[in-house]
Formats: structure tokens, sequence, C-alpha cells
């Protein structure tokens, strides 16, 4: 049996036009708001794609994209890659959480 060939371009990754998407829809967050995963993903244009929206943001370290004020759509933190406490920390800072 001969099996397809896997689409690499179809597979969101840092460097994908939906990353520039994703980077460019985070950064446009202010302090004190929040987007969840699936509502960034809605904003760059593919809406199912929440989960890719997490992957991309995992390989931020620029802090001019300011992902820890991207959130679970059930209200939850979610991840981050500096740690969930600071996430937390900086959400409270900035008022977006109590």
């Amino acid at each position: 049996m001969k099996s397809s060939p896997i689409i690499l371009e179809s597979i969101p990754t840092p460097n994908s036009k939906f990353a520039d998407k994703v980077w460019e829809v985070v950064a446009q967050i202010h302090k004190g708001e929040t987007l969840t995963y699936k509502q960034v993903a809605e904003k760059a244009g593919r809406p199912r794609a929440f989960r890719a929206v997490g992957s991309i943001l995992k390989h931020n370290y620029n802090p001019n994209i300011p992902c820890h004020r991207v959130i679970r759509s059930d209200g939850k933190l979610g991840e981050y890659n500096r740690g969930v406490e600071l996430k937390e920390k900086r959400l409270r800072e900035e008022g977006a959480i109590l």
C-alpha cells in the first residue's frame, strides 16, 4: 500500500505566513486585555487552528509579542514558555485578571 506524502506547507511553523499573522495579532493585544487561542486563530484567518496558535506561541521569546495575554477559552490561563506562574503574575499586574 502506497502512502501519501506529507505536505509540510500545511503545517504551521514559527516561520510560516500563519505564524506571522499570529505574531501580528498577539502584538496588538493591549495591557489589561486578553484573547483566547481561538480568537487569535480567528483573527489570523484560520478559526480552527487554535492548537497551532499555542504551538506557535510556545516559540515566542520576543518581548514585543505579549503571548502571556493569550488564554484558553474556558478561562484557564493555559501554558506559557516562561512558566504559568509568571503568566499569572504578569496578567495580574496588568489588571487582566483579579
